[in-house]
């Protein structure tokens, strides 16, 4: 089965968590998949810029893993292809915490047979969610000045991946 719609998993629930590495028998949620994203910063991160864009949330959602993936991988693409990968660093401000959870009903002949319905229906967690409130920076792009339009346009297409609508805000370094 495809993945549900972002519209299932946007609204703020209570944050579930709770995972231990070292010591695993404190940890609460089992079994939680990998996060598709793997880096958060790219570019070149020792230049000094004289311009910071942020792409900021306007309304309290959860966006999950594989949408802040997407936008990176949108705007790192876009401000490679145009300014070159030495002329601006990029970075992902928030990080997915929260364990998503799906009670999977199945469907055809015979699922009657194996399945509970909604008895019992915590879910099993299929992925990660970062929470993030009104207001909140989401990304970050440094770079010179003069290239303020490649920032703004590359910060537009990567808020068309998130379940919400953001703005850019400038600020001069």
């Amino acid at each position: 089965m495809a993945l549900r719609p972002a519209k299932c998993y946007k609204k703020l629930e209570r944050p579930y968590t709770r995972q231990s590495r070292r010591k695993p028998r404190r940890g609460y949620v089992k079994g939680v998949p990998d996060s598709k994203i793997r880096k958060f910063e790219m570019g070149e991160a020792k230049k000094d810029f004289s311009l910071k864009a942020f792409l900021v949330s306007n309304q309290g959602v959860q966006i999950r893993h594989n949408a802040l993936e997407a936008a990176r991988v949108t705007a790192n693409k876009y401000l490679d292809n145009t300014i070159g990968k030495e002329n601006y660093f990029l970075k992902i401000l928030v990080y997915p915490h929260h364990v998503l959870r799906e009670n999977r009903l199945a469907t055809g002949a015979g699922a009657d047979r194996f399945q509970t319905g909604m008895r019992k229906a915590f879910g099993k967690p299929i992925g990660t969610a970062a929470r993030v409130r009104p207001g909140q920076n989401l990304m970050e792009v440094r770079l010179d000045s003069s290239k303020q339009k490649f920032a703004k346009d590359a910060l537009r297409r990567a808020s068309a991946k998130f379940p919400t609508t953001c703005r850019v805000i400038y600020e001069k370094i």
